[in-house]
């Protein structure tokens, strides 16, 4: 575990027993598994999230992906018949039909990751509300699918299965990232592509992937999503959602510049914003100022990044100093 991991992972004890001492309700079992609910929710696309930013790139599409899939899947299932297998397989496809379309678009036609998932914020939000007329997509009354709801919304032995779906995906991008020439590839592209390229890594295909990747991860949370809420309102479901995986994965470690990140980071990163979330609600914080404290959270992260760079920095060039002037001094 890095240094900031551990620091994360120590902050998010202090910050629940702080909660625990002023609501004992927070430990209880029920809402402990509501917030591992909510944990493997948001963790779930905040993980493929960390991959675009490990590039120094961003997806600001995460929302809308979620809610045109979470549309399109509800209505697969419950207004077409699809077999559920299917529509699953469906979905996954077309989040990474969009990963690839968001990766193209910033590696052959060299556009800003800002501008293209911004646009595709629009447009994907844009359709779902067309393709519905603005109205709730949502099962039929009575519909019942047992063995996709045990998956998703279930639980065993008290725990959520969208908790334990997100721990299975951290598990797998963790040896991505940390254990495959893949994820060696996609530090060095966030380091500095230009020398990645001259190296003799294919830095567009590792780009490319990364954003495959965030939108297969928000294809999945989708399903997730509208399983939970048994329905989706295009103008209004994944809203800001892709604040939540940003304030994650810049908290959990990962450098709004590139190259730098853990999914063990993402992973705490998830859970403390869920539990601030429990804090507003257990201390009776008015729920309008959620957006105020994910704003704040965002903001001390990406301060605590840059003055946990410039010190680093400096404390390399002390080093190289004290170096060069130990060799001056042999000679």
């Amino acid at each position: 575990m890095h240094k900031k991991d551990l620091g994360l992972a120590i902050l998010i004890i202090a910050v629940g027993t702080v909660v625990y001492l002023r609501n004992p309700l927070f430990l209880s079992p029920i809402n402990l598994g509501n917030t591992a609910n909510l944990i493997g929710l948001f963790g779930l696309f905040a993980i493929g999230q960390g991959f675009v930013i490990m590039t120094g790139g961003i997806d600001l599409s995460v929302g809308s992906v979620i809610a045109l899939l979470g549309v399109v899947f509800v209505d697969m299932v419950g207004k077409f018949g699809v077999p559920w297998p299917l529509a699953v397989l469906i979905i996954i496809l077309l989040g990474a039909i969009i990963g690839l379309g968001h990766g193209l678009l910033i590696t052959r036609f060299k556009m800003q990751p800002f501008v293209v998932t911004l646009c595709g914020l629009l447009i994907y939000r844009g359709i779902a509300r067309g393709y519905t007329a603005e109205s709730t997509a949502g099962f039929p009354f009575g519909a019942s699918f047992p063995d996709l709801e045990w998956l998703t919304i279930g639980r065993s032995f008290g725990v959520p299965h969208s908790f334990v779906a997100m721990i299975v995906v951290a598990i797998v991008m963790w040896m991505v990232l940390h254990q495959s020439v893949f994820g060696r590839h996609l530090y060095a592209v966030g380091k500095n592509e230009e020398a990645a390229r001259f190296s003799g890594i294919r830095t567009d295909a590792v780009t490319i992937s990364a954003y495959v990747i965030c939108s297969v991860l928000a294809a999945i949370a989708a399903i997730y999503f509208a399983m939970f809420t048994k329905s989706v309102q295009p103008s209004s479901h994944g809203n800001f959602y892709e604040l939540y995986a940003i304030a994650a994965a810049v908290l959990g470690g990962f450098s709004l510049r590139g190259g730098e990140g853990s999914i063990i980071g993402v992973v705490l990163g998830a859970v403390l914003l869920q539990e601030l979330q429990n804090l507003v609600n257990l201390l009776g914080i008015p729920s309008s100022l959620n957006f105020a404290v994910m704003g704040t959270v965002i903001l001390l992260g990406v301060m605590a990044d840059q003055q946990f760079s410039a010190f680093r920095a400096r404390k390399s060039a002390a080093q190289a100093m004290n170096l060069l002037q130990k060799d001056e001094a042999r000679m």
